[in-house]
């Protein structure tokens, strides 16, 4: 048995690789009975892919594993299996440029072993990207109530809509992104995106122990900052840091590094350090790191 869709609603016409195969729109159907389906159980990574190579593909394979030991999920396939229907996914989808996503659930219950469902989705690039990121520079707002996380906060799970609220918040105010605030008044992160401010010259970013997703180009960044002598570090930030930051960009693999020209509605007066490492990170991107 497989999900059905309501009257009127549209099938995408896309391949998609599930399960071992291709197939295309209603044929790429997940049991109900699978607990992605009943319960949102499921992990996934998103990806960047460049003139048909994945950015980072061992530290997005890395997160993956790592989250399925720590939330007990069934062994996902090989990430060597994984490339490979990758790898078959965008020939067939002709793709060089584009935005891949890899979701692992934690498949039907009661057989043994059980095994997990799995499908990879690819898209074309440049339906991803934000308007900010097509013009150079974003927009953002804070979300107006208090975000737990919890611990799950850590992982990429399938059971997102908090976070799918706080993005569809950011496009009702017609901005790139909404900035999560915890219930102590601390930033976080934002719905889709990892943040940093900088003061004095200094990039600072909410630290992980707030349960804020461990993002790859988050982690880029650092290794950036470090080669470019630029001090990066993580700190607890106020909410009203963006009163006194002097500039803030957001992270993530699809738009990469973000300047912000305005939060809030307040224009941050510069943007310097992060067109700085933006540009670093596109050159890493170029030279295939």
């Amino acid at each position: 048995m497989s999900l059905a869709l309501p009257p009127g609603a549209r099938v995408p016409d896309r391949l998609a690789w599930l399960n071992g195969r291709l197939v295309s729109g209603a044929d790429a159907a997940l049991s109900l009975y699978d607990r992605g389906a009943r319960d949102g159980g499921g992990i996934f990574e998103t990806l960047r892919i460049n003139a048909g190579q994945p950015h980072e593909w061992q530290r997005h394979m890395e997160r993956l594993v790592l989250s399925a030991a720590e939330l007990g999920f069934p062994v996902p396939p090989s990430p060597r299996r994984l490339r490979e229907a990758l790898d078959e996914l965008l020939a067939a989808l002709s793709l060089r440029d584009a935005v891949a996503r890899i979701t692992v659930t934690r498949g039907i219950a009661g057989g043994r072993p059980t095994r997990t469902g799995c499908w990879i989705e690819a898209e074309p690039l440049a339906g991803r990207l934000w308007p900010g990121t097509r013009r150079g520079t974003g927009t953002s707002v804070m979300l107006p109530h208090a975000f737990s996380p919890g611990f799950v906060g850590r992982h990429k799970t399938t059971s997102r809509l908090a976070w799918d609220l706080a993005r569809e918040f950011a496009r009702a105010e017609g901005v790139d992104e909404a900035l999560l605030v915890d219930k102590d008044g601390f930033l976080l992160e934002g719905g889709a995106s990892n943040v940093f401010v900088v003061r004095d010259g200094e990039v600072l970013t909410p630290p992980l122990s707030r349960d804020v997703l461990p993002g790859i180009a988050r982690a880029l960044v650092f290794e950036l900052c470090r080669a470019l002598e630029v001090p990066c570090r993580e700190a607890d930030l106020p909410a009203g840091c963006m009163t006194w930051a002097l500039e803030a960009f957001l992270t993530n693999s699809v738009q990469e590094v973000l300047p912000l020209s305005h939060v809030q509605g307040r224009a941050l007066p510069e943007t310097a350090i992060g067109e700085q490492l933006r540009a670093a990170y596109r050159a890493r991107v170029l030279a295939g790191a």
